[in-house]
């Protein structure tokens, strides 16, 4: 407690409210366990992390027994508390709609620290990068494959930091809308993955996909290396062979942006189909 700075304990000790969209982990998308500043107790999963445009770090969950709600003295709102030491963190609201859980716990970054999880070393995982459209439906099927262990969806190509799903569709961020492929090499292979790609998404459609019209929503493959655009120029000369005249650009690698988790496995926690993804047999 006496390592807290006097802005610290303006917060975490008497209450107070850190000034909106200055906080450090506001737009932090890193994963990871947030965990209260006085006393380490883990609190939230970064998974349950979102952008509320609050302009403090917001989270539709908490670790179980994390969290304790008492009464605010304004007697409007409802605090939010460590429930190991009491530490002030901020306030929850319900019934506004944000994620499928409803609920949003507005935190003070300053009450929190984050640990960070270790880049996964498993050193049959690899990684791969495609957009096809809106990021949901081509997360949804590359999922279903097996040997693929997670699908996350973001922004890719373009020259905006940590870019907000609403920068990228209001603003002229240079991102498309992409998922990062994280799979197994020894089950499934890029070849494999990026077949799928080209056959759950229209690759002609030069505007969009679906009726999702915008440059945000263009085809293309992020390739890492000369092996895996060999690939896919591979696959792209057997599609043209067929008949397709395909629009995909293959672009190198750049830094992948996670959406907030509000944007992953969108129809899993809808449940229900892409409207504007299917499987057309291309090969």
């Amino acid at each position: 407690m006496e390592q807290l700075s006097d802005e610290e304990k303006s917060v975490i000790l008497h209450k107070g409210t850190e000034r909106p969209f200055v906080g450090k982990y506001t737009d932090e998308k890193s994963r990871g366990i947030y965990t209260c500043k006085l006393c380490d107790a883990p609190l939230f999963d970064s998974s349950s992390k979102f952008d509320s445009h609050s302009g403090w770090p917001s989270f539709d969950d908490e670790i179980k027994g994390a969290i304790k709600r008492v009464p605010d003295s304004d007697g409007r709102r409802v605090e939010i508390v460590c429930a190991a030491c009491g530490a002030h963190l901020g306030h929850v609201f319900e019934g506004e709609g944000f994620t499928p859980k409803n609920t949003r716990h507005c935190v003070n970054s300053i009450s929190l620290n984050l640990v960070k999880k270790p880049d996964l070393k498993d050193e049959n995982l690899s990684y791969a990068y495609f957009a096809g459209g809106c990021f949901w439906g081509v997360e949804h099927y590359l999922q279903k494959l097996s040997g693929v262990k997670e699908v996350i969806s973001g922004f890719m190509g373009g020259h905006v930091k940590n870019p907000s799903y609403y920068e990228v569709v209001r603003s002229n961020t240079g991102h498309l809308e992409a998922v990062e492929v994280i799979y197994d090499k020894s089950k499934i292979s890029y070849e494999q993955i990026a077949k799928t790609f080209f056959e759950i998404h229209d690759p002609t459609q030069t505007n969009g996909q679906g009726p999702d019209i915008g440059e945000q929503y263009l085809s293309a493959v992020f390739v890492q290396d000369d092996k895996e655009r060999e690939v896919i120029e591979n696959l792209i000369s057997k599609l043209e062979a067929n008949g397709y005249r395909v629009a995909t650009k293959i672009i190198k690698k750049s830094d992948f942006y996670p959406a907030d988790e509000s944007h992953q496995d969108y129809y899993e926690k809808k449940g229900s189909e892409p409207y504007c993804h299917g499987y057309i047999k291309r090969f």
